[in-house]
């Protein structure tokens, strides 16, 4: 009997460290996968002309939730880094962009929307769920992934670019 309650309270202290863990956040190593997309205002966007800025690319999609959540966050951090070196690129990953534009009635934001709709970059930034993140050093190299998104997970973001950005 006492075993049992033993094992019940580990188990339900393990859960709770569980739950209480941030999103996924690894530190890969080399450069960034180059990319152009075209963005939401019709315009062509790559990666390498932001190069010298700190680059966070969020791959979002509509219909997830954690991405609704996460968005007026991402537009914060934007406006407030933006006068640093800082930009924020969001990938809509959707097929159908009127998916993106009616969430973005509701949600505005003033970073630019890229449109990967056959999943091209998605691919090469290895995305497996929404959202995910990247963040790119000024020199053009991955630096930090985050894989979901818990509320909470924006102050990681914040800390790994204020670092990124005194480099």
């Amino acid at each position: 009997m006492k075993m049992n309650r033993m094992m019940g309270n580990a188990r339900a202290l393990l859960l709770a460290a569980l739950v209480s863990l941030p999103a996924l956040a690894v530190a890969p190593q080399g450069p960034a996968p180059k990319f152009s997309l075209d963005s939401l205002a019709g315009k062509p966007v790559n990666l390498e002309q932001f190069k010298g800025q700190v680059v966070m690319i969020n791959f979002w999609a509509s219909w997830c939730g954690p991405c609704r959540q996460e968005m007026p966050l991402l537009e914060k951090m934007y406006a407030k880094y933006k006068p640093m070196g800082f930009t924020m690129l969001g990938v809509n990953v959707e097929p159908d962009p009127k998916l993106a534009v009616g969430f973005l009635e509701k949600t505005p934001v003033t970073f630019p929307i890229l449109l990967d709709v056959k999943s091209e970059v998605s691919k090469l930034y290895q995305v497996a769920g929404m959202p995910s993140t990247a963040i790119v050093d000024r020199k053009g190299n991955l630096r930090w992934v985050h894989k979901g998104y818990k509320p909470g997970d924006e102050n990681a973001y914040q800390d790994q670019i204020r670092a990124l950005l005194r480099e």
